[in-house]
């Protein structure tokens, strides 16, 4: 009985831990008024998102432009004619479509 208690009560740290140190994607783009967008990312924990994949696709979905948050959290493109979406893409669960209806 008490092995049972040690086993459920680890248990249930270890997972508090894992979710403790579970991080959120934030990824935010703002219209410069001057022809480009300027879309900043990081974590919910404070983390950097320096490096973080970065996408800009048709509203169809072909690929227009690729790259990557610098040193500073940070992605700036030339917006594309029509409609299309920003891509924050830090991999399996931490994927974020910004709309360009909703950058303002």
């Amino acid at each position: 009985m008490r092995s049972l208690f040690f086993c459920s009560a680890l248990a249930a740290v270890l997972l508090t831990a894992s979710l403790a140190m579970a991080h959120t994607p934030l990824c935010s783009c703002f219209d410069n008024g001057d022809g480009t967008v300027l879309c900043e990312g990081g974590f919910s924990d404070g983390s950097s998102a320096s490096g973080v994949k970065m996408y800009v696709k048709s509203a169809a979905g072909a690929t227009l432009l690729e790259g990557k948050m610098s040193d500073v959290s940070e992605f700036t493109f030339t917006k594309p004619q029509g409609d299309y979406v920003v891509q924050f893409d830090a991999g399996e669960g931490h994927l974020i479509e910004i709309k360009s209806k909703d950058i303002k």
